[in-house]
């Protein structure tokens, strides 16, 4: 047990919040502290924001990852994560990238619900998140490791705010009943293509979002109106290379791309 968990906890959001700006990998924390648990990692994550918010960022919604199967076993992970989003790590469709802003990148396509009104009850489903979706989105997430070599067990990524670093979106689509379940994707980067529908999260992108404020309700917190949500990659993450475009192309949303710069 540690002697002082409180300050093991912010000497490593500490670390974190460092390799994010100095854009430098640290080592996998649960092999430094293999006893941690959920809520050691959480209690990272929120010193972690609470650094951010310190130094100007404004809170903008969550993100909710390992979703899906494939990212699932991309990462080896075996149960939803979530992270927080701020105004800053939001861009426009068509943004480009410097590869240099980040330690070693990965991107997924992914729909984004922009919610309506306060969800923070245990029992919420995904009927409940889909009265009071007022938008969605198409978005790409980038993802961002500041773990050394994506080394990452459950506890590295949570602590690490999920693995988040940005997202980009595309044109808001006002919500109206759309089946968001049998929405198609085609996501392309570079000459790779994946396909993948809308139900490969969860079942329903829905219920990913409800999963979502029942974790949080677990900490007494939840969704607050006009958060934005990003769902969970639909399809593996691919490497964000220099010099590549990358676009996802749904059925019904329209589409969203972003570039990087050459080295």
């Amino acid at each position: 047990m540690l002697q002082d968990p409180h300050a093991v906890h912010e000497q490593i959001a500490l670390e974190l919040w460092n390799a994010k700006n100095e854009r430098k990998a640290i080592p996998p924390i649960s092999a430094r502290y293999p006893e941690f648990t959920a809520l050691d990692a959480y209690a990272i994550q929120r010193t972690f924001r609470t650094l951010e918010h310190k130094n100007g960022a404004v809170h903008a919604g969550y993100k909710i990852g390992a979703t899906s199967i494939a990212i699932q076993e991309m990462f080896g992970v075996d149960q939803p994560d979530f992270g927080f989003l701020t105004e800053g790590m939001l861009l426009a469709d068509g943004a480009c990238l410097d590869p240099e802003w980040f330690i070693s990148p990965k991107v997924e396509g992914e729909i984004a619900f922009r919610i309506g009104a306060d969800l923070s009850d245990p029992r919420t489903t995904a009927a409940d998140v889909l009265n009071v979706t007022t938008e969605v989105f198409p978005a790409l997430e980038v993802l961002d490791s500041r773990i050394n070599n994506w080394d990452i067990a459950w506890v590295d990524t949570v602590a690490d705010n999920a693995s988040s670093a940005m997202a980009v979106l595309g044109e808001a689509v006002p919500f109206d009943g759309r089946d968001l379940a049998a929405e198609t994707m085609v996501f392309k980067s570079g000459g790779s293509v994946q396909t993948a529908n809308g139900s490969a999260v969860m079942g329903h992108p829905a219920e990913s979002v409800a999963c979502l404020v029942r974790i949080l309700a677990s900490f007494g917190e939840g969704i607050g109106a006009g958060d934005l949500i990003l769902a969970g990659s639909l399809a593996a993450a691919v490497d964000l290379e220099a010099g590549t475009t990358v676009r996802a192309s749904f059925g019904s949303l329209g589409s969203v791309s972003l570039s990087t710069f050459s080295n």
